[in-house]
């Protein structure tokens, strides 16, 4: 069944951990945490202090951190520490050399690494990683912001990248951007495992109803 990560972003730290309570109630596997630095995006969000008081709070919550910075290697260890389950960091903001030692470090660390491709990134430019890693992240909106119209390019690229699972079966697709019940059905066709979903969730006036309509 098609794993829902609601995206968590924007809303107000008070209020943080009674919206993934609930969210967690209604049927959400992940809770998508999104970092964004100021410098690989334009926007700021939250920290690793957040995410610590949240996975106290929550401790057995799968905490899905999508870090959209620029110094990933001197950041990361700060994210696990504070709880992460899961680490993406975006292809577009390592160098090459640095990410086969960064996908080993995090796992080393005892947590799932994923890479996160933007819009106009090739799939094939992470070929290389696949056999390695847990997860991509495939951007369907420019990342940074929320809201976003999904990019109907981002079905192909699914495609593609589901047709690269002949070189790791256990291979997750998540797809993050402009996703509601029509984009989610459209992405799970082409082979999306994982579906980020901001607005069209936390918007709603029933959580439940609406992580339903995504799985």
């Amino acid at each position: 069944m098609t794993k829902i990560a609601p995206s968590i972003l924007g809303v107000k730290d008070e209020d943080l951990v009674s919206t993934c309570t609930s969210l967690l109630n209604s049927g959400a596997d992940y809770i998508h945490f999104d970092v964004m630095d100021g410098f690989f995006v334009s926007n700021r969000s939250f920290s690793y202090s957040v995410l610590e008081k949240l996975k106290k709070a929550l401790p057995r919550a799968f905490f899905d951190v999508h870090l959209m910075i620029i110094n990933v290697e001197q950041q990361v260890d700060k994210f696990i520490d504070a709880g992460a389950d899961l680490i993406t960091f975006h292809y577009e903001a390592v160098k090459k050399e640095n990410v086969i030692p960064l996908i080993n470090h995090i796992h080393q660390r005892g947590c799932k690494v994923g890479i996160s491709i933007k819009p106009d990134t090739s799939f094939t430019e992470i070929k290389a990683y696949i056999p390695y890693i847990d997860l991509v992240l495939v951007m369907s909106v420019e990342p940074g912001k929320g809201g976003q119209s999904f990019m109907m390019s981002a079905l192909e690229k699914i495609e593609n990248i589901f047709a690269l699972k002949i070189l790791n079966p256990y291979l997750l697709i998540e797809v993050d951007g402009g996703i509601n019940a029509l984009t989610g059905q459209l992405c799970v066709s082409k082979g999306a495992d994982v579906l980020v979903a901001g607005s069209y969730i936390l918007k709603s006036d029933s959580y439940k109803e609406r992580i339903d309509s995504l799985k």
